[in-house]
């Protein structure tokens, strides 16, 4: 498959750069895009059971005795584990939803570096098929946040 290492340096727009990607690749990156999209709405499904669970429920005791101050710290530290476990998951459907946006608004532009408008490797997108950066692009980036 094609990466990048051919890429011509662009001024900047994500048009400039040559041609789209092959429609193969576009049904590639949208079966994977469909996938990891389906798979986190199953981690937030997960997720939604456990906040939606009486405190009994949730620890699987059915009787009314009252509960342990000790027991009820670690309800409370696993209830907030799984929240944040879903707020990732949330930010990471939000990201995968902007990924499938880009790739049916405009598919021509697709695997394009958002910053330099270069092609982002087949390689990157295959690994994280939501990326809007070019791997030099996102170093650039993380390496301006230290």
């Amino acid at each position: 498959m094609p990466t990048s290492s051919g890429a011509k340096k662009g001024t900047g727009t994500a048009a400039s750069t040559g041609k789209p990607m092959p429609k193969k690749q576009l049904q590639h990156f949208e079966k994977r895009l469909l996938d990891e999209r389906k798979r986190a709405m199953k981690e937030l499904g997960y997720h939604g059971e456990t906040f939606g669970a009486s405190q009994q429920e949730s620890d699987g005791d059915l009787s009314s005795y009252s509960f342990h101050m000790a027991d009820q710290g670690t309800d409370a530290m696993e209830r907030e584990k799984a929240f944040l476990m879903a707020s990732k998951e949330g930010r990471f459907l939000w990201h995968i939803d902007e990924a499938l946006r880009r790739l049916y608004r405009s598919p021509e532009t697709f695997g394009k570096c958002h910053n330099c408008g270069n092609d982002i490797a087949f390689e990157r997108l295959d690994a994280l098929p939501h990326a809007r950066y070019c791997i030099e692009c996102k170093q650039r980036e993380e390496d301006a946040k230290k």
